[in-house]
């Protein structure tokens, strides 16, 4: 008999999502309060939003925290690209094929000059 852990984040008496392990279910309890947050926010706001609206755009906002912040300037934005892959990616493909083939021919003319070399 197998034993199954799971862990179920529920709202409101209301069973919102099932997860195989607590770190998620946190995160998803920790959206979900920011979510109800910014509902109370947005619905305090002069702007007026449907009920439907203000309930997508709280769970978007709460699942793009961090996009949030950098856009509200509380956060800096994370390089995703590290200085090496940029240099081969602003790099032609023709030119990192050519650069190849000339290595693999350096190597070959390496190899037959030992061979020629050690038969002599």
């Amino acid at each position: 008999m197998a034993v199954e852990s799971r862990f179920v984040v529920i709202r409101n008496g209301v069973e919102a999502k099932t997860f195989m392990d607590k770190k998620s279910a946190d995160e998803y309890d920790k959206m979900l309060d920011m979510a109800d947050n910014l509902s109370q926010m947005f619905s305090q706001s002069p702007v007026e939003l449907s009920d439907s609206v203000n309930e997508e755009l709280s769970i978007y906002f709460a699942q793009h925290r961090d996009e949030v912040l950098v856009a509200l300037l509380a956060k800096k934005p994370t390089k995703a690209v590290s200085k090496s892959s940029e240099k081969v990616a602003t790099t032609p493909i023709a030119e990192v094929i050519d650069a190849n083939a000339d290595k693999k021919n350096t190597v070959k003319a390496k190899k037959s000059k030992t061979k020629a070399s050690t038969t002599e």
